[in-house]
């Protein structure tokens, strides 16, 4: 090969004429070179299964601090001073993407009912994950391998049954449940935006409909999730306070029947004693009468504080169907592997050149 570079007071430059003359003296091997990478490519990124992505986008009420109570958070951890601009929040909405890295909210996710527009499937999405995802023809072999290799040192364990009648325990996971939840977190994803305060959820799966389903299902899940923790408090309030009312109510049903009937057995008495128990019990009965009023006024109260407390969520980007898939980028991956094929061959045709250059 003859040489490409030229030295001129110790000054490199490149006969660039000599090195379109070589590139075209081997204009066969590129020729082979992008027949095979091409064949390859197509081969490698045709079986890949086609996904889809479907976002949606929520505005959040603060809980106290105002629509800046997040950012205002924010800023007091500097130790600025916002008067009292800031959430008592504990999970104000710039948290929100922290909340969907939990095992505890992507487990709760499991249950979702997704439908499938190409077979018209229904079923649960951990059903749905575990059997009906679609998956590289190519790498079947290497993952059946894989997978029974895992199983012959370690035999796959039945889900562990959550606490409180639900399905899944995310204390305590299988090895298949983890992996499975690392895939989840990384096909749901949600981002905060600090300038507009706006939650955008954003969903990738392999069906259309699905997608769509999920993104929506998603964005009531994380509603529902804020709502049970901000109203927390106050439904524990409530049900204590509703109990206490029917126990002061039965109380009160309870005097007064004794009261009720002592008045009738004893209607003409003029014993004092006799007076006196019924002058008594009237005092007993007006007692547990105010208890029980109070308990009903309290009860009312936690009422008003339930709907008080329970955030608004103001959707700006609903849920749609993607009409076409996001992915894989066939065309632009086959061209990428052309180029780096191409790059790969003039290396290999100049590496002595590139040796001397450099």
């Amino acid at each position: 090969m003859t040489d490409n570079k030229v030295t001129t007071d110790n000054k490199v430059t490149f006969d660039m004429a000599q090195i379109a003359r070589t590139v075209w003296s081997h204009r066969k091997l590129f020729l082979k070179v992008w027949i095979i990478t091409f064949i390859l490519s197509c081969i490698w990124i045709f079986p890949q299964p086609r996904y889809y992505t479907c976002e949606v986008s929520v505005s959040p009420e603060s809980a106290s601090g105002g629509a800046r109570g997040g950012l205002s958070s924010l800023v007091s951890s500097f130790g600025i001073d916002t008067g009292g601009m800031v959430s008592n929040d504990a999970i104000c909405p710039m948290l929100y993407p922290d909340v969907f890295e939990s095992t505890e909210f992507t487990v709760g996710l499991f249950d979702i009912i997704v439908e499938t527009s190409e077979d018209s499937l229904r079923t649960d999405y951990y059903t749905y994950l575990t059997k009906h995802r679609k998956e590289n023809m190519l790498l079947y072999p290497f993952n059946w391998t894989k997978r029974k290799i895992k199983h012959f040192f370690k035999p796959p364990m039945p889900p562990i049954p959550g606490k409180g009648g639900k399905r899944f325990d995310p204390f305590h996971l299988t090895y298949e449940m983890t992996e499975l939840v690392k895939g989840v977190q990384n096909d749901i994803t949600c981002t905060y935006s600090k300038t507009t305060d706006v939650i955008t959820i954003s969903v990738k799966d392999q069906d259309p409909l699905a997608c769509a389903i999920l993104a929506d299902s998603v964005k009531a899940h994380l509603q529902d999730y804020i709502i049970d923790y901000r109203t927390k408090k106050a439904r524990n309030d409530l049900e204590h306070y509703q109990q206490m009312t029917r126990e002061a109510y039965a109380e009160y049903e309870r005097i007064a029947a004794e009261y009720a009937a002592y008045s009738d057995s004893h209607f003409n008495s003029i014993l004092s004693q006799d007076n006196v128990k019924v002058s008594t019990l009237e005092n007993e009965m007006q007692t547990a009468y105010n208890i029980y009023t109070q308990y009903r006024t309290q009860e009312q109260l936690y009422v008003s504080k339930v709907q008080e407390n329970t955030p608004v969520f103001v959707t700006l980007k609903n849920a749609t169907i993607p009409v076409k898939p996001a992915g894989p980028k066939r065309m632009i991956f086959v061209a990428a592997m052309l180029f780096l094929a191409t790059l790969g061959t003039g290396y290999w045709l100049f590496r002595k050149e590139l040796k001397e250059w450099f």
